[in-house]
């Protein structure tokens, strides 16, 4: 199994995949034709926002 480096391009594809975030919700392309800022951006956009506001509750 191959390991990925935190906050590298394929953990936050890998992370947005374990959300169901499996294509650009707005774009509906593949995560992978995506740069490493515009995966960060959805990451903290999505998963953590979600993330928080489940603590919250």
């Amino acid at each position: 199994m191959c390991k990925v480096h935190k906050y590298s391009k394929g953990w936050f594809v890998k992370k947005l995949r374990d959300h169901g975030i499996l294509v650009h919700p707005q774009y509906k392309s593949h995560l992978g034709n995506y740069k490493e800022s515009e995966l960060r951006n959805l990451y903290y956009q999505y998963v953590e926002k979600e993330t928080l506001d489940s603590e919250q509750k």
